[in-house]
């Protein structure tokens, strides 16, 4: 047996006992994996279901976790799974404050002073592979469900495109933005677009010309411009700054430093056309689109220089920042969390890591359940109560930004932007 098998088959033996409850986990994302992983760990009956095959086949590039999500995650897993994430991750205590630029280049600003930050990047990709092995065998890919509801007898059953049905003492929705649980118990969509479409990719900092990779440095960056669009770079190198020095562990992705950045532009029928491009195309298509708006080639070397094979697009969603209109369902055996539930645009990062928190929560009260402490309808009354609360705060910071793009995509928006940048620049210049 491995090492690893072998640390599986010892924490088994050691698990609490989850009182025979049985959970359906629907989705295999990022909380629907840190739910069923700490629910394994823990002696429940549990079965994630997604209608991937292939775990590492995710969309994304990189996430951010800070302490608290590193915190809840260690509740969930084994404490080999968080050192191999922390020798795979970027810690960032290890970059330089994070810059602000404007469409040409010019300096503004510095973010806060990260010395002192616990958070780190992962990439997506890896932790979702640590995550999916700590399900282990409870994790079934290629099944897409197709509905869920409660049959006969009360309790919840989950019904997949095979035809096969599955019952359970309770189901939760991990199953993302486009959530078929939720959307089930809300009787309605969950979230709605916001009016900005992304497009994301990765390029090497070795493959930036001198100049530009000293301008950019070991730190991520933010630009906004006139009419809606805005660059985000963020800087990973898990490797460099690998927050546990220890080689041995690493498997991720990136390994060396990376420039991850996300391209933004108002929603419109030209920006959509552009969903439908792929690869050199695409790359084309975007660096076109900054320049029409006026943006400098020397801040678009980071896009002109990616690779064009790994260039993908979203759609902005957001839920409501309000929590009392989020989960707007009575408690009882069907639940959901994450995405499913408070879907946040990427522009905070922290909606994988509010996803986390949310399955930590939910492993907690289920755990008083099992103590027949309290009932289930309690209990979930209890961790709905605590996401909404979750969910309106990444949400609130989220919007900020978003609301910030889109204000500059209007007559006077734009003509402030155009106006101020230069004479913050100037500002900058004069502080350094």
């Amino acid at each position: 047996m491995s090492t690893t098998g072998a640390t599986v088959e010892a924490d088994r033996s050691r698990r609490k006992d989850g009182a025979g409850m049985r959970v359906v986990v629907v989705g295999g994302g990022i909380g629907g994996l840190a739910l069923g992983s700490g629910l394994r760990r823990n002696g429940f009956d549990v079965e994630v279901v997604d209608r991937d095959i292939d775990v590492r086949a995710t969309g994304g590039y990189h996430i951010t976790l800070d302490d608290r999500a590193l915190a809840a995650l260690g509740r969930l897993v084994q404490p080999q799974i968080v050192r191999r994430l922390s020798a795979s991750g970027s810690a960032l205590r290890h970059r330089e404050p994070d810059a602000f630029w404007d469409r040409r280049g010019r300096f503004l600003g510095h973010g806060a002073d990260l010395s002192g930050s616990a958070s780190v990047d992962v990439d997506r990709i890896t932790l979702r592979a640590l995550l999916a092995e700590a399900v282990g065998p409870d994790l079934r890919l290629g099944r897409t469900v197709t509905g869920v509801g409660l049959d006969g007898d009360g309790r919840p059953r989950v019904g997949f495109a095979d035809g096969t049905s599955v019952t359970a003492d309770l189901v939760v929705g991990a199953d993302g933005a486009h959530s078929l649980v939720a959307r089930h118990l809300a009787g309605a969509p969950t979230n709605h677009p916001v009016g900005i479409i992304g497009f994301s990719g990765r390029t090497r900092r070795a493959d930036l010309g001198a100049a530009e990779s000293e301008r950019l440095g070991p730190r991520s960056s933010m630009a906004v411009g006139p009419r809606g669009a805005a660059l985000y770079i963020g800087f990973l190198d898990p490797v460099g700054n690998a927050a546990l020095d220890a080689p041995e562990l690493r498997m991720s992705v990136t390994t060396g430093p990376t420039y991850i950045w996300g391209a933004m532009f108002p929603e419109g029928a030209g920006t959509r056309a552009l969903r439908g491009l792929r690869g050199e195309q695409l790359r084309a298509a975007l660096l076109d689109r900054f320049r029409d708006r006026g943006w400098d080639d020397r801040f678009l070397e980071v896009v002109a220089l990616a690779d064009p094979t790994g260039i993908g697009s979203f759609r902005f969603r957001a839920a409501s920042t309000r929590a009392a209109e989020l989960a707007p369902w009575p408690a009882g055996s069907i639940t959901a969390l994450g995405d499913a539930v408070h879907a946040t645009p990427p522009t905070a990062g922290m909606g994988a890591g509010a996803a986390i928190r949310d399955a930590a929560d939910l492993l907690d009260q289920l755990g008083a359940v099992a103590e027949d402490a309290v009932p289930l309808t309690d209990a979930i009354g209890r961790f709905e109560a605590g996401m909404r609360e979750r969910g309106s705060e990444v949400l609130a910071l989220a919007m900020r930004t978003v609301r910030g793009i889109r204000a500059t995509d209007t007559v006077l928006g734009a003509a402030a932007t155009a106006l101020a940048t230069p004479i913050l620049a100037a500002v900058a210049r004069s502080s350094r």
